[in-house]
Parts: structure tokens; sequence; C-alpha cells
């Protein structure tokens, strides 16, 4: 009893190690964004949505490299745990390659379609240029995005979250000087904005390269790097799956938001920064399970079931609790944070009441993060993309259809249909929990 207690402290030690810099990481990132945000929102309400309006189709793009970061995560961790450092080395070596392919095949797509993208999500033909401009300069440094995404990866399967954390805080306070300087001072307005973000994803992108090229554990020399197909054809087993939720719910995304944006620059608007006000209420999830995903590989990498189960336990009841208390504070804070970011009343008001709905929601929103995060450690990926496809097509894109363009009803209809979604998710996450992560620890099919 007294081992399996001390067992269970070690094990919460490592969460808090692990998930305080990512959980702190993506809470200021979160910040900035709202200064971002708060920025393009005083050049009005046209302006906002033309950032906006390819915000999903970004997310997409960014969830290629995601899904290869989470098989690069998965596979590292697995590897420091069996304490196999060869193994390690040649992950981080294909880590690399993955990183130049999708950078330089999503970067190539995204530009050459950034015309279009603004007039496929249904922008108004007022800020379709400005959208499409906007767009095209993010994608440009997109070699540097899928770096910061992947090698961050690798570096946090090492079980360091500190350097990724350090660069992350850097690229970010650059890119709100950078749009400082760029909206007001020079007067670009979007465009400014635009090239704050391309600059801040470049100078992350290189310094995250140079932070995984100084990690001994994922050092290699020039002379030894090559493909292994062996190690290749496991991250696509892992990543695809991966991808493929992402494309779904990306996709579905879009959907939702091209059918929220039909209902007016207005609504859209709220409905916009009412989403990325919601975001750091709900980060803290994000942060604990990547510290997670790095404890179950290392859990599978020993061997240890125990241990996998203590740090499933510990990670749901940790991210549960911080949901729910984050569900609380945004509740009430719901209207003076959306006025950070808009002076017209009509947006403010109409954004704070679908928070207030949707703050409701956090735990279940939490328990789907941390346990997609546990079966994602496990490398089991297939599951996760069944039950985000089934409930984001089934319930969210289909109820929000019918209550746009069938029922003609009105914002907090489509908030309705999201938080149901949400709710779902986190059901059908529990359903194989026992077998998965809570029975016996069965070989990865």
């Amino acid at each position: 009893m007294e081992q399996k207690r001390a067992d269970r402290k070690e094990v919460l030690r490592m969460l808090v190690t692990l998930s305080i810099p990512t959980l702190l990481e993506e809470v200021l990132r979160t910040l900035l964004q709202y200064v971002d945000t708060a920025m393009v929102g005083r050049l009005g309400e046209q302006a906002t949505a033309a950032v906006s309006v390819t915000t999903t189709i970004t997310w997409l793009i960014n969830s290629i490299s995601g899904a290869a970061g989470v098989a690069v995560l998965a596979m590292i961790s697995r590897a420091v745990g069996c304490s196999n450092e060869k193994q390690i080395r040649k992950i981080s070596e294909q880590a690399l390659l993955l990183t130049v392919f999708f950078g330089v095949l999503t970067g190539g797509v995204s530009i050459l379609l950034s015309p279009y993208i603004p007039v496929w999500m249904g922008a108004e033909e007022a800020i379709q240029r400005e959208a499409s401009v906007y767009f095209m300069i993010i994608s440009l440094p997109m070699v540097f995005r899928s770096a910061g995404i992947i090698l961050g990866a690798a570096i946090r399967g090492t079980k360091d979250t500190k350097t990724p954390m350090l660069i992350s805080i850097g690229s970010n306070l650059l890119n709100a000087v950078l749009n400082y300087l760029l909206i007001y001072t020079a007067g670009l307005r979007v465009t400014g904005a635009a090239a704050a973000s391309a600059a801040s994803y470049t100078v992350s992108g290189l310094l995250m390269f140079i932070a995984y090229r100084k990690n001994k554990k994922l050092h290699w020399r020039w002379k030894s790097f090559r493909a292994d197909g062996q190690l290749l054809k496991e991250c696509v087993d892992i990543g695809v799956p991966v991808l493929g939720t992402n494309m779904a719910s990306c996709l579905g995304y879009v959907v939702f938001a091209g059918l929220v944006s039909g209902m007016g620059t207005a609504v859209f608007a709220a409905h916009s920064i009412a989403v990325t006000a919601e975001t750091i209420f709900y980060v803290p999830g994000y942060g604990l399970r990547t510290a997670t995903s790095t404890l179950v590989g290392i859990s599978l990498g020993e061997n240890n079931r125990e241990k996998l189960e203590m740090v499933s336990k510990l990670s749901i009841a940790l991210t549960v609790g911080m949901m729910f208390l984050s569900g609380v504070i945004l509740y009430f804070v719901s209207y003076p944070l959306m006025s950070l970011f808009t002076p017209v009343w009509e947006v403010a008001s109409l954004g704070a009441a679908m928070l207030r709905l949707v703050a409701f929601s956090e735990p279940f929103f939490g328990l789907m993060i941390v346990l997609e995060g546990i079966y994602y450690g496990m490398g089991r990926t297939r599951y996760a993309f069944f039950a985000e496809t089934g409930s984001m097509w089934g319930i969210r894109i289909l109820f929000t259809f019918l209550c746009v363009t069938v029922w003609k009803l009105d914002l907090q209809a489509v908030w309705y249909c999201m938080i149901a979604d949400n709710i779902c998710k986190a059901l059908l996450f529990m359903l194989p929990a026992k077998k998965y992560v809570f029975g016996e620890m069965k070989e990865k099919k």
C-alpha cells in the first residue's frame, strides 16, 4: 500500500512537471491570440471576418502536420520508456523527413488555393480579396509551421516540455509586437497581421529545429541520415487515423463556420470571437493531454500496466476538475471577455450569451480531450476517428444545417448543436476505456 501511494505521488509529480510548461505555453499563446484578435477587431467587423473566415482552413492545414506529430510523440515516448537510444534517433530522423515533406506539400497547395478559399467559405464579396491575401501570406512559411509542430512533438516525447514552451512564448511575443507595428504604426491593417504571423511562424520553426538538433536523445549525424520504411509505415499506421480524425473534424468546422457565416457579418463576427475567447478556458486540458500521451507511451515502453492505469486515472481527474473550474469562471466573465475583442455592443452581447451556454459543457470537453490523449499515447488512434467523425457530422453538422437552413433558428441553436457534439464525443470516448485503459493491457492491433 505504501509503495502504491508512493508510485501515485511520483506519477502525479511527473504529470504536473510535464504539463505545467505545456499548459503555460497554451495559455500564453491563447492570451497573445486574444491580443491579435483584439487588435484586428479594432479595425471593424469586416477586418475581423476577413481574418476569421479562413481560421478553420488553417486548422485543417495544421492538422496534417499535427497527425504526424502525434505519431512521432507516441513512438519516441515508447522508445524512451524501453531506453532504446538507437530507436529514438531513427524516429528522430523520420520526424525531419515528415516535417519537410508535409511543409512543402501543404504550403504549395495552400498558396495555390488561397484566392478561392474565402469564396468557398461563403465570405461576403467585400472581404474576399483581403481574406485571400491574409491566408496566402500566413501560408508562405509552411515548412517552418510544420517544424514547430512535428519537431516540437519529438522534443516533448523525450519529456522535455520546457524548451518548446520557451520557443512558443518568444515567437508569440514577437507576433504581438509585430502586430502593433505593422497593423497600426505602418497602417497595413489585415496584411500587417498576416505578415506578423508569418514572421512569428518562421522564427518559431527555426528555433525548434535548433532545439531539436541540440537535444541529446534526438541527435543524429547527417552521414547516417536516411529514410526507414518500417518506421515510416508505423508513423502512417498511427498518424493516418489521427489525420482522418483531424480532417473530418476540421472539414466539419469548415462547414460549420460556412453555415454560420451565411447568417450575416455581425453574427459571424460574434461567433468567431466567442470561439476564440473560449479557447483559454479549455487549454488546460490540452496542456495535460500532451503530458498524458508522453507518460502513457513511456508506460507502454516499460510494459507497466499499473503505471498506465495510474497515469490515466490521475489525468482524467485533474483535467475534469480543472475544466469544471474553467467553466465556472467562463460563465461569470463572458461579457467583459467579449468586450476586450470588439467595441460593437451587439457583437459582444451575442458572443457573451454563447459563452455562458458553452460554460456548462467544459468538463465534458475536458474528458474528451484527456481520453483522446490517452488513446493517442497508446497508439490506438482508429477509434478516435470513428467517434469524432460520427459525432461531428451526425450531430453538429446535421443539426446545424437543419437549424440554419430549414428551421431558420438563431445562433443560440447552433451553439446547442456544438455543445451536444462535445458531450457525445466525451461519452463515446468513455465506452472503450475499460478495455483499452483500465483493463488488461494488450498488444496494439
